[in-house]
């Protein structure tokens, strides 16, 4: 269509005059030159103010095509079939059924003549033109085809590409290896795109399956079908950017990967095992300015959060962090450390690895290739006059002892364990070996945490509980007939899970002179918990369920991350002590 025949158009659907048609179309072209992406219509219907969705919905009036919504139309194999995947992803053009010999496609620019002559020609067959926004057709055309499926199609084209690459001159130079690095580049974008903490490439006998965990859980991502022919080369090129050895195949590696992203730099450990159909590869993507949260922003009452600015400021004794992996138990002790962070203060900490720098700390990072352990680095750091001790994690006997004996001797550290709650961190270390005396004289505090994924607030809607069902898992009998209840309905904001984002809920243990003795006595870590909730000890089920009456987060995800607990029913006597 001529440009004349576009203002038409646009004239006859009230979208834009002729003097707004030539005012936005040298905005437009001038916005592009400077960079913009942003398609003519897309720019059209932000500055007519009604936006593109309506914009195209009375476009397509004018027009007499059909407007579709993506998100309630399924698109058949016979119409995917009928254009190539080179196609549909540079036009941004999505076939959606075939019946009758006609081709119906979704377009989001009618007047695009290239793109229309391309469509017609690549169907050999009639085809029916309907509008989309673009935006939309993109995301369908990831769900449909597959992220990266054009750039797996180029590697298809040329059938000389050696997939068992060994060198880094072969994967970095050339055209078909460019496209293996396009590829890979594009995963990762996907990922940071969707908030994805994590990136696994899965063989299995006839697929390699790509999952991103995000909010904690994983989730499949679509795939090109010929993603498996490509594995090997997909795989070096990883390795190649994580600085491992193409060539070993048989061992376990490790390597790291630091990239920037829309400004934000994104640390990447890598970590490849082999397995029976390839090598597994697992990537953590690390968002440098994400994990680092004020103790104000992590989501504790405020009793929890004056009774933990307390014990951060003492001048010596243990704070335990307990909780899984993925808990966010390295944000919690970055938040403490920041909290203290000053001139007048030496703080020293080993980690493994340092996830995030904090300015004015002296950070060590574990080398077990070296010797450098936990253990090891723990005794050298008491030689170099440290206010503050950080050990990422109490794994053994030996950094056990050590940072007990750092406590006792007028320092303050902060540390890790692996368990359940938070009592049974008591329990745990005496497990390990150390003295109940040297446990109940040295350790503060004890918090224990999990993350639940917070409601999509795109979608929140108010959500009917039945009684009985609050009554069988232990809700507050109390709270029943106020508590209002939420869910996520699901929408694309948050990929129709009702959830996007998470929050921390915590279990807060202060030794007090009523628990000592009991840890003294080898008490079971029930005994204690009991004792503690007696003292106004909030458990992580207890917390949740505030969480919940506040509509940040549902009954399902504190059920999920939190243990059965027996004694639910006293810690429900008084849900706001």
């Amino acid at each position: 269509m001529a440009l004349r025949s576009i203002k038409n158009v646009l004239a006859d659907a009230a979208l834009a005059t002729p003097v707004q048609f030539l005012e936005w179309s040298k905005a437009w072209k001038i916005a592009s030159e400077n960079g913009s992406n942003e398609s003519l219509l897309a720019f059209f219907g932000r500055e007519s103010g009604i936006g593109e969705e309506l914009f195209l919905q009375k476009l397509a009036v004018a027009l007499e095509w059909p407007y579709l919504e993506l998100s309630k139309v399924a698109v058949t194999a016979e119409a995917q079939k009928r254009i190539p995947t080179k196609v549909a992803f540079q036009y941004s053009v999505l076939p959606i059924t075939f019946e009758e010999n006609l081709l119906q496609v979704a377009v989001s620019n009618p007047f695009n003549s290239a793109l229309l002559n391309s469509v017609q020609y690549a169907a050999q067959a009639p085809v029916k033109f309907c509008l989309a926004p673009r935006g939309e057709i993109e995301k369908a055309l990831k769900r449909y085809y597959g992220v990266g499926a054009e750039t797996l199609e180029e590697l298809d084209e040329d059938e000389s590409l050696d997939l068992d690459i060994a060198s880094d001159k072969e994967i970095t130079e050339g055209d078909q290896e460019a496209s293996v690095i396009k590829f890979v580049n594009q995963v990762i974008w996907e990922a940071f795109k969707d908030r994805a903490t994590d990136i696994h490439f899965e063989p299995a006998e006839d697929e390699l399956r790509i999952r991103y965990r995000i909010d904690g859980i994983l989730h499949q991502t679509p795939m090109p079908p010929q993603l498996k022919r490509f594995q090997s080369a997909l795989i070096s090129r990883i390795k190649v950017m994580a600085a491992m050895n193409i060539s070993e195949k048989r061992l376990p590696q490790d390597g790291r990967i630091n990239v920037r992203i829309k400004g934000e730099e994104i640390d990447i450990r890598v970590s490849t095992v082999p397995t029976v159909y390839g090598e597994s590869v697992s990537l953590r993507l690390l968002t440098r300015g994400k994990i680092f949260l004020g103790l104000e922003k992590l989501g504790f009452a405020p009793n929890e959060e004056n009774a933990l600015r307390e014990i951060v400021l003492k001048p010596h004794g243990i704070l335990l962090v307990t909780g899984p992996t993925g808990a966010g138990k390295s944000t919690s002790l970055y938040a403490f450390l920041s909290t203290i962070n000053s001139v007048h203060k030496r703080i020293i900490t080993i980690e493994e690895p340092v996830e995030y720098e904090l300015k004015g700390i002296n950070q060590i990072a574990v080398r077990a290739d070296i010797g450098l352990t936990f253990a090891m680095g723990l005794r050298h750091i008491l030689r170099q006059d440290p206010n503050v001790i950080m050990v990422g994690e109490v794994r053994d006997l030996e950094t056990a002892e050590i940072a007990i004996r750092a406590a006792l001797t007028g320092h303050l550290v902060f540390s890790t364990l692996h368990t359940n709650d938070a009592p049974s961190a008591f329990t745990r270390l005496i497990d390990m070996g150390i003295e109940p005396f040297l446990v109940a004289s040295s350790v503060e505090a004890v918090l224990a945490q999990r993350l639940v994924r917070t409601i999509c607030q795109h979608c929140k809607t108010e959500q009917q509980v039945e009684r009985d069902y609050l009554l069988k898992i232990g809700f507050p009998a109390d709270k029943m007939e106020t508590a209002i209840f939420y869910k996520g309905t699901g929408c694309e904001a948050c990929r129709h899970l009702g959830y996007q984002g998470r929050m921390g809920i915590y279990e807060l243990l202060i030794l007090t002179e009523k628990i000592r003795p009991l840890i003294l006595n080898r008490s079971a870590a029930s005994t204690i918990a009991a004792k503690a909730i007696e003292g106004g000890m909030r458990t992580l089920r207890h917390d949740g369920w505030i969480k919940v009456m506040a509509g940040q987060t549902t009954i399902e995800e504190v059920l999920r991350v939190t243990q059965s607990e027996e004694h639910m029913g006293a810690l429900v006597e008084d849900l706001t002590s």
